[in-house]
């Protein structure tokens, strides 16, 4: 019996043992919940966007984490520093993508007829694209630009100008006139078509110099889209305060010939570069001017026979490399032109369009300046080709066509009949409200054809495109017949080539004696 009891109070003191093991472990676990239940409710109060992204099962994890941080050793003052130089500012959210388009959708319509539907997406081509605006006077301006071929074939586009006086001025009446437009290229155009729109008003705007805003309103009027008509507000010229001079339009300009070249691109001989500036410089006198656009052709060995003349003051070049964007005709060819004509319109008395291939001649008989006195009663005049062989030399250069230049060495002139010859052609720039290639169909004044036996031009095709010696054949004769085409030897140009060559040395130097081909 002693035995029993002794193994019953034994069995009893391990019950209790165990049971105040355990109740030592539960207070332990009842403090740690409401430590956790604590520090949640202060956390939730503190950082409550936070905690209320937590589910319940990361929220151990969370305080650890917040636990650890906070027993972390603090960061020293120059670590704080260096913190607060190196961390990116917080980035901003991305804006929300834009909404889908609506799409149409097929219907049923009485009758049991389905109504298809056409959903459109983007934009064929540009609305109008400025290359620039100019004052014609005190109260007319042209905006050249390019604008949607098939836009202007097919559809009715309308202009309107709106001059929008500065409101520091004295007049703050906005006046509007409709925008006349001129499609100068004659529909040579490819995606894109030039647009010359004259924006004339009844009265002067902004001649008192208070300044202004001259603002396009582009319509396409149902083009491409006839439920849709689209309106672009295009601020084309803004002039500030004072900036007006008024006196360009009646006073003589600086230059008496100026001339507008086509855009220059490819791989271009800057020998025949060189020939042809030396010789139209000494051709136009000290105060002709000539503005060169370089649509990827002033590579910088044709750039190095360009800046000797630059720095005389005779050459501007103008980078228009952008305009290849936009598919017009050849290099954009008309809109350059008309750019051209409309910036410099006031700049001077006479303005000649030929290409860097063409050499201007005036009979010996007279000079350039007795010639174009005499045509004062005319706004345009235009001279015929005298197109000139590009390979066939003298047989007599052969061993020294190398020192020769172009147009001396090439002698042979094409002689084929019943060949309609281009022309090229000079303006009054004052009486020019758009221009063209071979001549201007939009003139006020007359036109005079009938100018041969006084001007021509020698054309020297595809020549300074070229890199290699011209002369790929010499002769001996008068006359011949070479690849299909009739030629004749004609020394015109070569009997000038001499007094160029000194002309050049005695304006500019030796700079340019080592020119390449």
């Amino acid at each position: 019996m002693a035995k029993l009891k002794e193994k019953e109070e034994r069995e009893k003191k391990m019950s209790v043992c165990l049971v105040w093991n355990y109740a030592r472990e539960l207070k332990l676990l009842l403090a740690a919940f409401l430590f956790l239940s604590s520090l949640t409710l202060l956390l939730h109060f503190m950082i409550p966007s936070r905690l209320s992204s937590l589910s319940p099962s990361d929220l151990p994890a969370f305080c650890l984490s917040r636990l650890s941080s906070t027993l972390a050793p603090a960061p020293s003052f120059s670590s704080s520093i260096s913190a607060a130089v190196t961390l990116p500012p917080p980035s901003l959210p991305s804006p929300p993508p834009p909404p889908p388009p609506s799409v149409n959708k097929d219907e049923f319509i009485d009758g049991g007829i389905i109504k298809r539907a056409l959903n459109p997406y983007g934009a064929a081509a540009y609305s109008f694209i400025q290359m620039g605006t100019y004052r014609g006077g005190l109260n007319t301006f042209a905006i050249v630009g390019l604008a949607s071929k098939p836009l202007h074939v097919y559809g009715r586009p309308q202009y309107e100008c709106r001059w929008i006086p500065d409101p520091d001025g004295s007049h703050k009446k906005t006046i509007s006139t409709v925008g006349y437009k001129i499609h100068p290229d004659w529909g040579y155009g490819r995606v894109y078509t030039v647009v010359v729109v004259n924006c004339t008003f009844a009265e002067p705007v902004g001649a008192d110099g208070s300044g202004g805003r001259l603002v396009l309103m582009a319509s396409t009027n149902g083009g491409g889209d006839r439920d849709f008509n689209s309106t672009e507000e295009i601020e084309a010229l803004r002039e500030a305060p004072g900036s007006l001079n008024a006196s360009i339009f009646t006073s003589l300009p600086p230059h008496d010939y100026l001339y507008c070249g086509s855009p220059l691109y490819g791989n271009l001989s800057p020998q025949r570069m060189r020939e042809w500036l030396a010789y139209h410089v000494k051709l136009l006198g000290e105060k002709s001017h000539f503005v060169i656009h370089d649509a990827g052709g002033v590579h910088p060995e044709v750039l190095e026979v360009l800046k000797p003349w630059m720095e005389k003051g005779y050459v501007t070049l103008q980078d228009i490399k952008e305009q290849e964007r936009f598919d017009g005709y050849y290099h954009n060819q008309f809109l350059v032109m008309n750019d051209c004509l409309h910036r410099y319109k006031f700049k001077a008395k006479w303005m000649f369009f030929f290409d860097v291939d063409e050499y201007i001649y005036v009979s010996p008989k007279t000079t350039i300046g007795s010639f174009l006195d005499s045509l004062s009663g005319y706004t345009q005049f235009t001279f015929e080709q005298m197109p000139m062989s590009n390979k066939l030399c003298l047989a007599v250069d052969n061993g020294k066509n190398l020192r020769k230049w172009g147009f001396e060495k090439l002698v042979y002139r094409d002689v084929k009949r019943g060949v309609r010859k281009d022309r090229k052609y000079a303006v009054q720039p004052r009486n020019v409200y758009a221009t063209g290639v071979h001549m201007s169909q939009n003139v006020a004044g007359k036109t005079l054809h009938k100018t041969d036996s006084r001007v021509k031009y020698f054309h020297y095709h595809g020549t300074i495109a070229e890199r290699h010696e011209p002369c790929q054949q010499f002769v001996n004769i008068t006359e011949l017949t070479f690849e299909g085409t009739p030629y004749v030897l004609d020394h015109t140009m070569r009997g000038l080539a001499a007094s160029v060559k000194r002309f050049e040395l005695n304006i500019i130097g030796t700079t340019l004696q080592t020119t390449p081909q």
